[in-house]
């Protein structure tokens, strides 16, 4: 229960399809979450607008007094120079260099943070997620393609263009492979994400060497990586070859990230990452054929699902303000 006295934060992610916000302790307790359809395709002003509605329809519902919030930390699915506070570009919105944080800031009267989205559910999941205790870890993002955010000390790797960590494009197969949304081949992504798990896995069905999958897909006329681990689970040879296969991958690079970072854990966030032993037994076993035993790390499913983003800006306002000594560590 929120106490009169009690400073809060509040954590924004911006997504191509919804925006979520909620209101939060310094401690890290949600208060209340609130959630609206994002406006894609209208102007960066427009959905800016949307994340001051949501925080301030969360003050009015839960009856915080404005100044009781201390900032906000919003997430962008795209590159950010977090000290500009500017959005580089975030596709999926059709944003290029937006000037987010002024923006918003001349709308809330508080301190606006801005950081990738990745990065913030990296910061999350260290705080109070899967990766709690851990000030050196990497969170990977496994959906549409794969995202990855790197926590050192417990800080961000943005690196100098905010580009950092984006391991979904990082080679894999130097010669061929499928061609990627970036225009080029061989990225991971293109082997591990759900989008590459679900087209390997249709073409096994079409070409009638997966019985159930063949079924499933004339049936709903398309695939899932739920299906897709379904199949698996169920012994079809196919299905486990398509998941084999990613996880081949998916081993291989985080043994990459092992032997540069050294973290202490690496967690999988996002639809995928839920498909249980199928997937992080395979991975676990590449991993341990590729890195060397001083970069072996835990692999872990991540533990915050959707709230990583929102609660990782909670944890960027508090950083910013107090550094890591913030109140209730």
């Amino acid at each position: 229960m929120f106490i009169l006295e009690q400073k809060i934060i509040a954590g924004v992610d911006v997504g191509g399809t919804s925006i979520k916000a909620a209101l939060f302790t310094m401690e890290g307790k949600m208060i209340r979450k609130k959630t609206a359809t994002t406006l894609v395709g209208a102007e960066a002003g427009s959905v800016i607008a949307q994340m001051r509605d949501l925080v301030e329809a969360l003050l009015a519902k839960t009856g915080i007094p404005n100044s009781k919030l201390l900032g906000i930390g919003a997430g962008i699915p795209g590159p950010v120079d977090p000290a500009a506070g500017i959005v580089l570009e975030a596709v999926n919105l059709g944003w290029k260099q937006t000037m987010l944080v002024d923006i918003l800031e001349q709308q809330v009267n508080v301190p606006v943070y801005a950081e990738n989205d990745a990065n913030l559910a990296a910061l999350g999941e260290m705080w109070l997620g899967a990766g709690r205790g851990a000030k050196d870890l990497v969170a990977l993002t496994l959906g549409t393609g794969i995202g990855c955010g790197i926590i050192l000390n417990g800080q961000i790797v943005g690196g100098a263009s905010g580009g950092g960590g984006e391991i979904g494009h990082m080679t894999m197969e130097t010669k061929g492979g499928p061609v990627c949304s970036c225009g080029r081949t061989g990225c991971l992504e293109t082997f591990a994400s759900a989008t590459a798990i679900i087209r390997e896995a249709e073409r096994a069905a079409r070409a009638g060497s997966s019985k159930i999958l063949a079924a499933t897909l004339a049936t709903q006329g398309k695939l899932t990586a739920k299906d897709v681990f379904a199949a698996a689970s169920a012994h079809d040879e196919s299905a486990i070859a398509v998941i084999d296969r990613a996880s081949y991958y998916l081993g291989l690079a985080c043994s990459h990230l092992a032997v540069l970072l050294n973290p202490a854990r690496i967690v999988f966030g996002g639809g995928v990452s839920q498909a249980g032993p199928e997937l992080f037994d395979r991975v676990r076993h590449y991993f341990s054929r590729f890195a060397p035993a001083y970069a072996i790390c835990d692999i872990l499913p991540a533990a915050l699902g959707n709230d990583a983003g929102i609660i990782g800006g909670a944890w960027l306002v508090r950083s910013r303000l107090y550094g890591m000594g913030a109140p209730g560590c």
